[in-house]
């Protein structure tokens, strides 16, 4: 061995000494390692950002109070977008460990069963993250004519002092998000109105105030779908309730099988050992009330949900979005057991008394056959044609994790980018994550699929090669990637493309739009420069370092800033000014992998695909995506504007 490789081995050789050996306080480890314990930080743009799931913590302790009889009202206050306040009329943390049960981790009421039967909290974790990632929290507890209070900031106690009160009992909780985790935040009022309304969904007789306005539900699961359903029902919705369990099922004419679950209240968004159950045992019972059928045909169209309340749940992770429980059913069986044995007893008896819905069911149950078999041979040629396509090296640029390995802690991240030609997708391959990011590079503009069937699927090459990338011809289970991104140049020829990629989406597997997994990536118009010696506010200075600097990454000689609109571009000129660059994009296949970078990383700007109920899909499509009516020709005479163009560079 030479002597110089040597001196680089010893080079690379890192001193490791008793004072390397640290440890961390309850609040120095939830703060270094957020992620462990409320998943991603984001701003809030996204429903899995961890500030809904610091509101949820907050609200789920007032939920199991309501679930115990202790308080039928909750009111929920957003100030400004940024500070929440929660107020229950339970029984009030016991004040003589008010401040332990906010602050020191492992401790908690839930251990104890009789004090909480079937809550979800029981790790004695989620209000103390909430105060350690709080800039300021403070708690109240009203009981029998006292009220105690502390106060936090940053997860140390400021002050904690006790008096009288004439207040009826219950919880107090005010949080403001630490904004130096969670960069520009802001709570989104149609993310928090949604997580409110599946509590009330599942919580009858609660009353939610929000900001002023009450939310209730009457009718638990049925309302549920009759709410969140943007195609209409093939039958009036099927809805039952047990002591521990409630279903509620229909079909639409929709392709695909659309899913929500709970346990113990919280909405398991990636379903578990209930969900699962479920979907076996609702196709099962159909199948043995005609004697024939396959389940696939069964359940395709189906829009269904499941609330299971059990004792001491096991989920696959602190944010609680998955059940892992096998043998926790209240009656001492198996999960798959119990809810089998619900649904063979009351679905069957359902279908012998209403012969109607019945008819309806077997009616679409053989349209669903039909056009299975109609596509068979088509289907098995096109799997092994996507087989031989060397996908991988063909179409696809793979990462290394995947939203389906439930094992990998950082599935959530995983990603794939829908783009078009060959010089965007080059651009996002050379400057992505390889770890979390995948790119699928499209040939041109897909096909309008609006009113075919889904043989053209199979027959498509660029459907068939996309669904296979996905992973998702036998539903979401099997789903790759967590975030669907469609990528397309800011113009109207990438704007046609978006809409034909997300016409594909809902005429097919509309439930990967209903459970928020498409995105639409918003690329920059502009980029604005300047150098740093040239920029006269030292603030804007300090405040791109402070920005380099928490990604480990060193001041530039440029501060540059990608806008994505003129008014974005004319606040850039103002910040960056005198004489600042400005460049134009017309394309991504312009944008070199250096630009990509800058924001397709931590500051990547997304926009969700989402579906409302006053989203009527079939009606959306047949406007937009059906023949040239004059109807569509006039909207678009009506609302045409003409922009002046605007200079590459200035």
């Amino acid at each position: 061995m030479s002597d110089e490789i040597k001196e680089i081995e010893e080079q690379q050789v890192v001193d490791y000494q008793d004072s390397n050996i640290r440890t961390l306080s309850d609040v120095e480890h939830i703060r270094m390692r957020p992620g462990m314990y409320i998943g991603r930080l984001g701003d809030g743009s996204l429903p899995e950002d961890g500030i809904y799931v610091l509101l949820k913590e907050v609200i789920d302790n007032s939920i199991d109070e309501f679930r115990m009889n202790a308080g039928k009202r909750i009111e929920i206050d957003v100030d400004d977008n940024l500070r929440v306040t929660v107020r229950d009329y339970g029984r009030g943390i016991p004040q003589g460990k008010l401040v332990e049960a906010v602050s020191k981790l492992n401790t908690g009421g839930k251990y104890d069963s009789k004090a909480f039967k079937k809550s979800v909290g029981m790790n004695g974790v989620g209000i103390k993250a909430v105060n350690f990632l709080s800039s300021h929290f403070e708690v109240r507890s009203y009981r029998d004519g006292q009220v105690r209070k502390a106060q936090f900031e940053k997860g140390l106690l400021k002050s904690d002092v006790t008096e009288a009160t004439q207040d009826e009992n219950g919880t107090y909780i005010m949080f403001e998000p630490d904004n130096t985790l969670f960069l520009n935040y802001s709570f989104q009022n149609d993310i928090v109105e949604t997580m409110l309304r599946n509590y009330t969904y599942l919580n009858s007789g609660l009353t939610i105030m929000y900001n002023g306005r009450r939310i209730l539900s009457r009718n638990g699961l049925e309302d549920l779908l009759k709410d969140t359903m943007t195609v209409d029902c093939l039958y009036p919705i099927v809805h039952m309730k047990g002591e521990d369990i409630e279903i509620a099922f229909t079909h639409t004419n929709q392709h695909g099988e659309s899913y929500d679950s709970f346990v113990n209240g919280q909405h398991t968004t990636q379903g578990g050992t209930h969900q699962s159950a479920f979907k076996e045992h609702i196709a099962r019972t159909i199948k043995d009330f005609f004697g024939k059928y396959e389940f696939g045909d069964i359940r395709n169209g189906i829009v269904a949900a499941i609330a299971l309340n059990v004792e001491e749940p096991i989920f696959e992770s602190q944010t609680k979005i998955k059940l892992g429980s096998l043998n926790m059913a209240p009656n001492g069986d198996s999960i798959n057991k119990y809810v089998g044995d619900f649904i063979k007893k009351e679905v069957d008896n359902y279908l012998h008394i209403h012969s109607d819905v019945a008819e309806e069911i077997e009616r679409k149950v053989k349209t669903s056959e039909s056009e299975r078999k109609a596509m068979a041979g088509v289907a098995k040629i096109a799997r092994e044609r996507a087989k031989k396509a060397n996908l991988h090296n063909r179409k696809l640029r793979d990462c290394r994790i995947h939203f389906s390995d439930v094992k990998d802690p950082r599935k959530e991240e995983s990603s794939i980018f829908i783009t078009e030609g060959d010089s965007a997708s080059g651009s996002i391959t050379k400057s992505r994550d390889v770890n979390t990011q995948a790119v699928f590079s499209l040939r041109g503009k897909p096909l309008n699929c609006f009113g075919l069937t889904k043989k053209v699927v199979y027959e498509n090459e660029e459907f068939n090669l996309l669904q296979a990338a996905l992973d998702i011809e036998d539903g979401l289970d099997t789903l790759r990637y967590n975030k669907v991104i469609v990528a397309t140049d800011a113009d109207v020829d990438g704007m046609h493309i978006r809409l034909l990629t997300i016409t594909f989406f809902l005429q097919f597997f509309p439930e990967l739009i209903k459970k928020g997994h498409v995105y639409v990536l918003q690329t920059p118009l502009f980029r604005v420069r300047n150098k740093r010696t040239k920029i006269k506010d030292k603030k804007v200075v300090k405040a791109e370092d402070e920005k380099l600097a928490s990604r480990g990454e060193k001041p530039k000689d440029f501060i540059t800033r990608y806008c994505y609109s003129e008014e974005e571009r004319l606040e850039a000129i103002q910040a960056l000014g005198p004489e600042p660059e400005i460049t134009r994009f017309k394309g991504l296949g312009e944008i070199s992998p250096e630009e990509f970078a800058g924001f397709i990383g931590p500051d990547i700007r997304l926009e969700q695909v989402t579906l409302h109920k006053t989203d009527q899909v079939a009606k959306l499509l047949e406007y937009y995506m059906g023949k040239n009516t004059m109807e569509r020709q006039n909207f678009i005479i009506d609302n045409l504007v003409i922009e002046e163009d605007i200079p590459e560079s200035e």
